[in-house]
């Protein structure tokens, strides 16, 4: 079975439309930071408690924002520290896929051995 990181862009948009993503990422184990929340409740101004949210998370293994992955993000790949707590979390999670939409980590192709895609 296939270890699934998902990016914060693609988890947003997963929120947004469940089914159609759901169904090709049903066979998978799924990751994300908790940072891909955060951001989520940010960009849609939920309010806690969110039900669905809640729902949504179990879902999920949760990866956590350790020391390890903050020091390991600070030394990069990229210059933003979010994309890297966000690679280096997968990594954590021993993921072979980054699903994400964003095109410089697109660009990478892949960090370490796990491949860097916009589909699964």
């Amino acid at each position: 079975m296939a270890r699934v990181f998902l990016d914060t862009n693609f988890y947003i948009d997963l929120t947004k439309r469940a089914k159609e993503k759901w169904s090709t990422l049903k066979e998978c184990l799924l990751f994300i930071s908790p940072l891909s929340t955060h951001i989520l409740f940010y960009a849609r101004k939920l309010k806690v408690p969110e039900l669905d949210v809640n729902k949504l998370q179990e879902q999920f293994g949760i990866i956590p924002l350790t020391e390890v992955v903050l020091s390991n993000a600070l030394q990069g790949p990229t210059t933003d520290l979010e994309d890297n707590i966000q690679l280096h979390s997968a990594v954590e999670a021993e993921c072979d896929l980054f699903l994400t939409y964003d095109e410089k980590l697109l660009k990478l192709g892949f960090f370490g051995k796990m491949r860097i895609t916009p589909t699964p």
